[in-house]
């Protein structure tokens, strides 16, 4: 069967040509890496990735297909996909579909055959940027005029957009423990993680108001991972002030650990390229020990202001550049992560503190 040509066309100009995978289309959003060897179904449905295409830098991707207990949310939310060898077949027993018809299904374009050691380190050395697939467009200048369509990551609030329109619940009502968590675009497996520690969780949408979730009256509240630039979410740092000023428990993961420290007065900046993939190197400051993180986010807390304020104190920073990973305060009982403890894909060395969330709960 004769592969049909697509073309990834780059903000800086640089382009790509390679093969259709997925949906005959055009697509844009920023572009970045992961380098995770596994679990490319559930970096595709994690909804952090949303308006992004997603260069894989393992060369095999497809070959084990997908399964509807590895997606993370509802549907992929990407735009797109790039990566050098893909697989039509796969050899999992219990697999439900192969990679291309899940994409087919939910109208994602990618491209194959692409040298993406060549793309990352152009990338690496570039910086996140804009790009755009096509196999509809084969002259590059009108694709560009597409290109100039898609809009920047920075200042780009996405989170509303990807949250649940209507509060739900998981995990048993009986359970000894209620957790309040805000869906600024939540994974499947942190609630898991919860609910397997004996908590029932209320999943709220993003703008939800205090005063509505204490209706519930719950112990602890949970700031999720999302997509966007935390500077324009105001009223998740608003709603975050206050969740404060009860003293309850609070735990933060990725964006969320982004929406705590703007809420403490700690500014956030979009970095360079990201940090994306299952083997990122982390030390916990308070135990000297080091974990192997799966991590996924563009932007990063400011570690001067955190320096400067006396309420918070850093609890984990990224040994490749020294970034800050996790912070706490120094007069209440929240904290937060950059990183994914949850681990959907990635080792399991940071589900600690999930335990570490139960036992604040509990005192």
């Amino acid at each position: 069967m004769k592969k049909k040509k697509a073309i990834l066309l780059l903000a800086d100009g640089t382009v790509f040509t390679g093969s259709l995978v997925g949906s005959h289309g055009t697509n844009g959003g920023e572009i970045c890496f992961n380098t995770g060897m596994t679990g490319y179904q559930e970096i595709y449905t994690d909804p952090s990735y949303t308006g992004q295409i997603i260069v894989n830098t393992t060369p095999h991707i497809g070959n084990y297909g997908v399964i509807d207990e590895e997606s993370e949310s509802e549907a992929p939310l990407i735009a797109g996909i790039v990566v050098n060898d893909f697989s039509n077949i796969y050899s999992r027993v219990d697999a439900k579909s192969s990679l291309q018809e899940y994409l087919e299904h939910h109208n994602i374009t990618g491209i194959a055959d692409v040298d993406t050691r060549k793309l990352v380190r152009h990338i690496r050395s570039k910086g996140a940027m804009n790009a755009i697939i096509s196999s509809e467009y084969e002259d590059v200048e009108s694709l560009k005029a597409e290109l100039a369509k898609v809009p920047d990551m920075n200042g780009l609030e996405l989170s509303s957009t990807v949250s649940t329109k209507s509060p739900y619940f998981i995990g048993e009502p009986d359970a000894p423990l209620k957790v309040a968590c805000v869906d600024y675009g939540i994974k499947r497996n942190i609630l898991r993680c919860l609910v397997d520690r004996g908590v029932y969780c209320q999943v709220y949408p993003a703008k939800t108001s205090l005063q509505e979730m204490e209706k519930w009256n719950p112990d602890a509240y949970f700031l999720s991972n999302g997509p966007g630039d935390p500077a324009v979410m105001e009223y998740a740092v608003d709603t975050t002030k206050e969740i404060l000023t009860l003293g309850k428990p609070l735990f933060g993961i990725c964006l969320g650990h982004q929406i705590l420290a703007r809420a403490c007065g700690v500014g956030t900046y979009k970095m360079h390229h990201g940090h994306r993939g299952l083997n990122h190197p982390i030390k916990n400051i308070l135990t000297g020990k080091s974990e192997i993180t799966s991590q996924n986010h563009g932007f990063v807390v400011n570690k001067d202001d955190i320096d400067n304020n006396k309420e918070l104190e850093i609890t984990h920073y990224h040994l490749n550049d020294g970034t800050v990973a996790g912070i706490k305060l120094t007069n209440k009982p929240a904290f937060s992560v950059q990183y994914h403890p949850e681990s959907s894909p990635g080792p399991q060395d940071s589900r600690y503190l999930f335990d570490q969330f139960i036992s604040q709960i509990q005192k």
